[in-house]
């Protein structure tokens, strides 16, 4: 299965407990910030479960006595006990505030470090799926599932930590106090907040998350839609269709806004209804310790104990039905962040992967045999090509006959289906993929540029080239003269795509890299095809110069450009159907190289 469609099959599949578990695990992976973090709340909760204990007891000892000042020794003892209740009630609450700022301050330092691992790990599996999954995949989406996926797990370690674990604490310690109370009432909050807590999680599973979900996907469309008209804006402005574009991501923001709307008026109604349920349990109690007061089995501290602790329950329970809704929401935005994770990459190391150390460049194909995914019929079936080390081999042909395919072999974008690609003997699949491509140097027909300097981009391949060697590779690839004629030269930023160069000055920054690069093997995929005559002549002046002592795969359809190369080979639907020198090729009679040579001819 590709990774594509593994990516459709994964986001579908992500539950809620995979999320959690997935946060969970990174939780653990920083356990001094965690256990900070735990230790704070447990602090926290201790302090606000002994709150009302305290306050009914200072209630009972007031109400033991008239005011004024004692005389005898039983008011003594309960002025002292009232002023020891003052006293732990403020020690309380010094301890609730000390350790909800150790909390937040272990849980921001947490946040970040899961935020910034996750978010460099995601970019890294992104950057490890086939070039089929990029072609499949907005780039705008794909960033807005990372950072909108980051952004969560600050949401969700917030809730999960600092809210919604101290909620369950609490609402459990304070149900066990009531309990040794009164049995009967202690029962009565236990029903009701385990009632409450499952209206809360149903609430949100079935009603609201459906919706937001949707919500989600149009969102992501969104960041999907504004990308991909920045990205092309130059031909957007070709055919003055900004007012296209405008109405186009209006439809986008109408479907979108009306999903949202949904979304956060179920939420409204979730609440309302939580909220309506908290009342119906708060009046309960209430009325209970009422009627025990009333029978006299309960004292004014009892009655202030509870309704202290009634409070307290509502303002925790009344959080949780929200923090309920907001686990979900953070759990929704995280499922396609999560299902990157999940998903294995198309082409993936092998565990005794080495190190690449490629000095000829000699080129094998063993009886590969290879389909696209998707495909049922196999491009290749049992090719066999072998290109010497040191020579300069063209690929030519008919669009779709499989020249390119064979560049994304060697380079392995993809695996073979059946078969081996060696180069001076080692299968392919036996070395890094990094250091394989370390080993090539690749110069495409659409050469692309970071937004950075033209001497970054360059030294893109050798990164810790100096400026020198930078100027010297630009003067090989005929590219110096117009960087020294820029107002910044060298420091000059090119624009996303290099869109402030010419497509021949941007191919020509494409082959300094390529010197810079000082590969053994190296790969020009239709370089020319694209260019004026003089861009045109400056570029195969250059190629000429980089192609000498390497070996050369050249893939064309200009044959005029391939007519001094060593060797042809000729591909017709996935087969090598010819193999010669040009000038042997060119005199079959009825040969496909011919052919094309000859329709060319006439084209000119």
């Amino acid at each position: 299965m590709s990774d594509t469609e593994q990516s459709r099959k994964q986001t579908r599949d992500i539950a809620f407990v995979d999320i959690v578990r997935f946060v969970m695990r990174r939780w653990l992976e920083h356990p001094a910030y965690l256990t900070r973090t735990v230790l704070g709340i447990a602090l926290a909760t201790i302090a606000d479960v002994a709150t009302p204990v305290l306050s009914g007891r200072l209630v009972t000892d007031i109400s033991g006595r008239p005011g004024g000042v004692p005389h005898d020794a039983a008011q003594s003892a309960l002025r002292d006990d009232a002023l020891l209740m003052v006293g732990g009630l403020i020690a309380l609450g010094l301890l609730s505030l000390l350790g909800r700022r150790s909390s937040y301050l272990g849980i921001t330092h947490l946040s970040l470090a899961i935020m910034r691992r996750a978010l460099s790990q995601g970019f890294s599996r992104v950057q490890a799926f086939s070039t089929d999954w990029h072609a499949n995949n907005f780039a705008g989406s794909t960033v807005r599932k990372l950072t909108r996926g980051m952004w969560a797990i600050d949401t969700l370690d917030d809730t999960l930590l600092l809210l919604i674990a101290p909620e369950v604490l609490v609402l459990t310690g304070t149900t066990l106090v009531l309990a040794w109370h009164s049995p009967f009432m202690g029962a009565v909050l236990a029903v009701s907040v385990v009632l409450f807590t499952w209206l809360s999680v149903m609430l949100t599973l079935r009603y609201v998350a459906p919706s937001a979900r949707a919500a989600n996907r149009w969102d992501t469309k969104v960041g999907a839609a504004i990308a991909d008209a920045v990205t092309c804006n130059a031909v957007v402005k070709a055919f003055g269709a900004e007012k296209r574009e405008e109405h186009r991501l209006g439809r986008v923001l109408r479907a979108w806004s009306g999903r949202t709307a949904r979304t956060w008026i179920r939420g409204t109604n979730s609440a309302n209804l939580q909220g309506l349920a908290s009342l119906v349990m708060r009046m309960t109690l209430v009325a209970l310790i009422v009627f025990r007061w009333w029978q006299g089995k309960a004292g004014p501290g009892d009655v202030a104990y509870v309704l202290t602790m009634v409070f307290l329950v509502q303002g925790y329970l009344r959080d949780l039905g929200q923090q309920v809704s907001q686990v979900q929401r953070s759990v929704n935005e995280m499922e396609e962040l999560v299902a990157i994770f999940d998903q294995a990459p198309g082409v993936k190391d092998a565990k005794s992967a080495r190190q690449a150390a490629f000095a000829g460049g000699e080129v094998r194909f063993e009886n590969v045999t290879f389909r696209y995914p998707g495909q049922e019929t196999p491009l290749y079936r049992d090719l066999d090509i072998a290109i010497g080390s040191g020579s300069r081999v063209a690929l030519v042909g008919p669009s779709g006959s499989g020249k390119t395919t064979f560049t994304k072999l060697v380079q392995r974008l993809y695996d073979t289906s059946a078969g081996r690609v060696l180069i001076d003997g080692v299968d392919v699949r036996d070395v890094t993929q990094d250091s394989l491509r370390a080993h090539i140097a690749i110069v495409p027909q659409e050469p692309m540029l970071f937004h950075r300097s033209l001497a970054e981009n360059i030294a893109y391949a050798r990164p810790g080239a100096s400026q020198s060697e930078i100027e010297r590779a630009a003067r090989l690839a005929n590219a110096s003269a117009f960087i020294e004629n820029l107002p910044e030269g060298y420091a000059t930023l090119v624009g996303e795509r290099g869109v402030k160069l010419s497509g021949g000055e941007r191919q020509r920054v494409a082959i300094a890299r390529a010197f810079l690069a000082d590969a053994p093997l190296l790969i020009f995929d239709e370089a020319t095809s694209s260019l004026d005559s003089e861009s045109e002549a400056l570029v195969q002046d250059a190629m000429h110069r980089l192609m000498q002592g390497r070996t050369v795969i050249v893939v064309a359809h200009r044959l005029s450009t391939v007519m001094e190369l060593d060797r042809i080979l000729v591909f017709s639907k996935g087969k090598v159907v010819e193999d010669g020198t040009h000038a042997g090729l060119i005199r079959k009679e009825d040969g496909v190289y011919r052919r094309l040579f000859e329709l060319q001819s006439l084209e000119g």
